[in-house]
């Protein structure tokens, strides 16, 4: 089997390494509470299973961000230490399985939330498909269940350094699947990321128009709905476009057999996948421009100081 950089579980720069520690430490202290703090209003506040249909869907976001928010101290140490990934085949494994699985949950929710938000006001006289309770609960589960399966590629071959030497590998029908697998799972990494760019884009588009179009009447909603789409975009392009990107050339230098080229394109591909976990700091923007009631609570509960200042404005 050909060597490739990326198969390679020691850093190529350990400084550099240590700066992207610092970098997910960072993320993890300020993303944690924050998240924390969102989760509890959901619950015991919200009861989400209770109130209106979109919080299920804000709900199983803010979970996918504190699952993958868990496995950043890990890879931080290993980052620490100056290697790439865990030596341990089974926490290196895991550890990407958590990762994807929740960054493909993170990214399947953000869509929902803005096709939901498309429907009611580019469509507002069509049955939105998200506004019954019961139905999101189940798509909500069925999102998670699909993921799952699609998640397993990651942990069957040799993948980002985690290499099975606890198996012998045969070199008759185990490289026809390995190349299969291996096919697979970048198809997974990718299209998470561009059909739903796609349909993001539409969305952002279309309500735009509507609001241009609107000339009378209470453009509030519309406003906001622009905002949360728009916002929705940047978190793609912001966190998630750079780390595909990078993965794609990648790719490139290592189909065409550039050792070198690949060893530095594997470090750019690390970085931006610490950016990539900026997504749980911006996300909860995404509820405060989703829901005015999670907007109220929570500033209600843990910035009640804000909401006096405003009181003492309207009087």
């Amino acid at each position: 089997m050909a060597y490739h950089a990326s198969d390679n579980c020691t850093a190529g720069s350990k400084d550099l390494y240590k700066f992207y520690f610092s970098v997910m430490i960072t993320e993890f202290i300020l993303a944690l509470p924050l998240n924390l703090s969102v989760i509890y209003l959901f619950i015991f506040k919200l009861k989400f299973w209770k109130s209106k249909s979109n919080n299920i869907f804000l709900f199983n976001l803010v979970l996918a961000d504190i699952l993958l928010l868990i496995c950043l101290p890990v890879r931080a140490y290993y980052f620490q230490r100056g290697e790439r990934r865990s030596n341990n085949n089974t926490v290196c494994k895991s550890v990407l399985f958590m990762l994807f699985l929740n960054r493909g949950a993170s990214i399947a929710f953000l869509t929902i939330i803005s096709i939901n938000r498309y429907f009611s006001v580019v469509h507002p006289g069509i049955k939105n498909p998200f506004k019954i309770r019961k139905r999101n609960i189940l798509i909500s589960v069925l999102v998670w269940v699909v993921l799952l399966p699609l998640t397993i590629p990651s942990m069957l071959t040799s993948f980002e350094c985690c290499n099975s030497n606890e198996t012998e590998e045969t070199p008759g029908d185990t490289i026809a699947e390995n190349a299969t697998t291996i096919t697979f799972r970048e198809l997974v990494f990718f299209t998470p990321v561009l059909i739903p760019s796609i349909i993001l884009v539409y969305c952002t588009i279309r309500i735009t128009n509507r609001l241009k179009e609107k000339t009378v009447g209470d453009r509030t909603k519309l406003r906001r709905a622009v905002f949360l789409v728009t916002l929705v975009v940047l978190v793609f392009v912001f966190c998630f476009w750079p780390s595909a990107i990078s993965r794609l050339v990648l790719l490139m230098f290592r189909v065409q057999g550039l050792p070198k080229e690949e060893e530095i394109a594997v470090q750019v591909y690390d970085g931006l996948m610490c950016l990539s976990y900026l997504d749980c700091l911006l996300d909860p923007m995404v509820y405060c421009l989703s829901s005015t009631k999670f907007k109220h609570v929570y500033m209600s509960t843990y910035l009640p100081f804000l909401m006096k200042g405003r009181h003492m404005e309207h009087h």
